[in-house]
Formats: structure tokens, C-alpha cells, sequence
């Protein structure tokens, strides 16, 4: 079976976009491993915020566009992470197009397609691309003897955070 792959690099963190593509695409290709598809067209928004609807990211946009055409060359999409492709409400958006154009969506939180009956799928797929990576600051704050998470420490004491 003929795939496509869709990833996401924001470059706000200072994110290498080759680094991250790899990394996303090698994930994308283990889940269609043992199905022996084949990716046969990449799209890879890069510098774009996942708050940004699909619409207005330009690979998403044009992955969009293609779905409507019979001879698109792939009959199901990959993607390496949910949280890079989906924030908020997106993915409640974006799937049923999916689905109404008979265009399976692939992601590892499920262990491969996405059924559109299954409300299992469903809630991993929301869950996994809501959460994001965190990176919270932690320190310790003098005199207290606390370690916290944040950036204020007690009653105004002075700390060291890493």
C-alpha cells in the first residue's frame, strides 16, 4: 500500500528540521513496517506552529487539497507523532476528511490506522496530541530546602534554576 508522510518542525526551539524530519519519518516507517508499505511522497510543514490550523500550513494544506483526487498516488497517510500534526480540536477536524475521502491515517499512540468507529482511537489520538513536552523549570530554593517546579520559590527566597 502506496503512503504518504506528514510531520512538523517548529523552528521556535532552535529545532534542527532535518534532525526532527528523520526522526519522525523513521518512527512513521517502523509503525508501516510489517504492513510493507511504502512511502511514496512526504509532506513537512517546517516553522510552522501546530496551533496553526491544516489549512494554513502550507504542506498540510496541500496534503489536504491532494485527498479529494483519486490518483493522489497513496491511499493512507502516516504521522511519525501526534503532537506535532494536531493541537486542540484539529484532529476532530481533519479526520473525517480523512475518512469521507476513504484515506486511512496511521499513527503509532494506535498501533497503526485509525478506525473511525473506534472511540478508543479516538480519545488516544485526541490525548496524544494535546499533551505536549513540557519543560518546566526546576530549582532549588535557598534556605528553604525546596525543590520546585517553576520559577518562584517561597516567601520571596532567592534560588538557583536549571
Amino acid at each position: 500500500m502506496p503512503v504518504a508522510f506528514y510531520g512538523r518542525v517548529s523552528t521556535e526551539d532552535q529545532q534542527d528540521p532535518e534532525a526532527s524530519r528523520g526522526w519522525q519519518l523513521s518512527r512513521a516507517k517502523q509503525l508501516m513496517a510489517p504492513t510493507g508499505a511504502a512511502v511514496v511522497e512526504e509532506f513537512f510543514d517546517v516553522g510552522t506552529s501546530r496551533s496553526l490550523p491544516w489549512k494554513r500550513r502550507p504542506e498540510a494544506s496541500r496534503l489536504l487539497s491532494m485527498l479529494s483526487n483519486p490518483d493522489r498516488g497513496f491511499d493512507g497517510v502516516v504521522i511519525g507523532e501526534p503532537q506535532r500534526a494536531f493541537y486542540g480540536n484539529q484532529f476532530g477536524l481533519t479526520f473525517p476528511v480523512f475518512a469521507h475521502y476513504g484515506v486511512q491515517l496511521w499513527v503509532p499512540e494506535v498501533g497503526g490506522a485509525i478506525d473511525p468507529g473506534s472511540e478508543a482511537h479516538d480519545l488516544v489520538v485526541r490525548f496524544a496530541s494535546s499533551s505536549e513536552v513540557r519543560r518546566p523549570w526546576v530549582g532549588w530554593c535557598w534556605g528553604s530546602g525546596l525543590v520546585v517546579v517553576g520559577r518562584v520559590c517561597p516567601r520571596g527566597r532567592r534560588g538557583r534554576w536549571w
